[in-house]
């Protein structure tokens, strides 16, 4: 195996090892301990991600029962189509066990160890084999599976790679500008699909395309007490965990801007083998694909929703700045007493030095949205239901307790959403603001492509920030209760409590214009009513 992509997370190692495992030995990355998504496979829910289409790219693919010897006597997965970079692929070619642990965390069909979305469409793209294989071919192979399904696929899975100093540029930093993490923010915007990236892990790991600003990157946890609750040992841990500055730009961005938006189970994760036999891996390999098929279910649900015409529901249940937003506000942080203040969470998640949320500088900083290790918190699939099941709300009216909206606003003004109904003192909100960078393609023979050889241009990140205020507060910075502002990070997140029973609206402000005067966001809420 080419050391240079040992990073694909001791999981390469173990994911081809079998270790044979009893399944109910270990709880389940996908029940109440884990992710909380089964209860959504059955009625009244029945979210299987029928009919949704959901992406893979790495270095190489699951076999497909039919077509490659590897799976002949295996029918667990159901693809829909498989690729070598941007053509079909070969027979018995670039199949690979770690592809095959991804997919099935995704869409396996097994009875003892299905899926998070069993029933969806996923399309798998291997890059090939390192040696000659670098971003443009990678860029290629992403490009090629947003285009699958008449060009609607909802997410796409990165559970790959890498490493900078396999990148061209001279003095290569994690600064958003490499040709991957380019490609990642053009596509995830040209081709509205949400992009879920295996966080860094290991010392010179695959930082490349961490650094995105319109995906999702995730790191995972491991289990304490049955439970996955903690961020594993082998993330790479934030600026502010003591470690060194040599390794800014490196291991992690430069300028501070956080790298992780969300936790998701990764340790000791049982799945079967091409062959059919029982294996447990690790990594952020396999937390990540938990994350992308979870938008399969939630789609599945957006276009039921479409179909039948409910109210409070558009189109923009699609978008993947939604899907984003909703993720990283339903995430568990810290486990609800059982009187709903703490908007019902389910776990109590840490980090590496045992600390949760309400440590981090996240917590206390309005200018850091995101905890470096944890990002908004762990993922709960049932939860993200719940937020995204809530309906689209208009600014024009009041909005109810839980909701999300997707709109635009104009360079120096801000959209304030009034909540109906007061929020209880002592009750939590959590509220979270997405937009996207603009990468534009330098499409030099103009056929609205990327091609090899082709390059894209960084026009930047406008700024936007996020306010709990006041409902009868006018002047943007009196009244102001919590407040997200960032300088660099695409996302804003306010998690606080309510400091008196009272009325409160949510301000979203496009604080500095960078490249375009109107930008378009998402926003998800989850407060208290009195």
């Amino acid at each position: 195996m080419n050391k240079k992509l040992s990073w694909i997370i001791w999981g390469f190692g173990a994911s081809c090892l079998s270790l044979p495992v009893l399944a109910s030995a270990l709880p389940s990355s996908l029940g109440t301990n884990g992710i909380d998504v089964l209860r959504l496979h059955q009625p009244p829910y029945n979210l299987l991600g029928r009919k949704i289409a959901i992406g893979q790219v790495e270095i190489g693919r699951p076999g497909m029962f039919g077509w490659d010897k590897a799976v002949s006597k295996n029918r667990a997965l159901s693809l829909a189509g498989v690729f070598l970079r941007n053509a079909p692929a070969k027979s018995n070619n670039s199949v690979d066990p770690h592809a095959y642990n991804v997919a099935g965390v995704m869409v396996s069909r097994d009875k003892g160890l299905p899926g998070v979305a069993p029933q969806a469409r996923l399309y798998s793209s291997a890059v090939g084999s390192t040696r000659n294989m670098g971003q443009p071919e990678e860029c290629l192979s992403a490009q090629h599976i947003a285009l699958q399904n008449t060009g609607d696929v909802r997410a796409i899975n990165f559970s790959f790679g890498e490493p900078l100093n396999r990148d061209p540029r001279p003095d290569a930093t994690l600064d958003g500008k490499a040709l991957l993490t380019l490609c990642v923010d053009w596509s995830s915007r040209v081709h509205n699909v949400l992009y879920a990236i295996a966080g860094n892990q290991g010392k010179g790991g695959i930082p490349i395309p961490t650094d995105n600003f319109n995906g999702l990157n995730v790191a995972f946890s491991s289990r304490r007490g049955g439970i996955f609750n903690k961020v594993d040992v082998s993330n790479l841990a934030g600026l502010n965990q003591g470690v060194s500055g040599r390794l800014a730009g490196k291991e992690f961005n430069v300028d501070g801007r956080r790298s992780i938006g969300i936790v998701a189970p990764g340790n000791n994760i049982p799945l079967l083998n091409p062959d059919g036999k029982l294996n447990k891996v690790t990594g952020t390999s396999f937390a990540a694909p938990h994350v992308t098929a979870t938008v399969a279910l939630l789609q599945e649900f957006g276009d039921r929703q479409l179909r039948s015409k409910q109210p409070n529901w558009s189109i923009d249940s699609r978008r993947h700045q939604v899907m984003k937003a909703v993720l990283l506000n339903s995430a568990d942080k810290i486990q609800d007493k059982g009187d709903g203040l703490l908007l019902g969470m389910t776990r109590t998640l840490i980090d590496k030095q045992n600390q949760d949320w309400l440590g981090s500088d996240a917590y206390k900083n309005p200018k850091i949205p995101l905890d470096s290790q944890m990002g908004t918190g762990h993922l709960n699939v049932f939860r993200a239901y719940q937020q995204f099941s809530a309906g689209q709300w208009l600014p024009t009216a009041t909005i109810p307790a839980v909701g999300w909206d997707y709109r635009q606003v104009d360079a120096s003004k801000s959209v304030d959403y009034t909540l109906a109904k007061p929020l209880k003192r002592g009750s939590f909100v959590s509220i979270t603001l997405s937009w996207d960078r603009l990468v534009e393609l330098k499409d030099t023979n103009k056929n609205q492509m990327y091609d090899l050889g082709e390059k894209f241009s960084d026009r930047g990140l406008n700024n936007l920030d996020l306010y709990l205020v006041k409902a009868d507060n006018k002047n943007a910075d009196a009244g102001t209760i919590c407040s997200s502002m960032s300088d660099v990070d695409s996302v804003e997140h306010i998690f606080c409590p309510v400091p008196a029973t009272g009325n409160y609206k949510i301000r979203v402000q496009f604080r500095q214009q960078v490249n375009e005067p109107t930008q378009a966001y998402s926003l998800a809420w989850w407060t208290v009513s009195n």
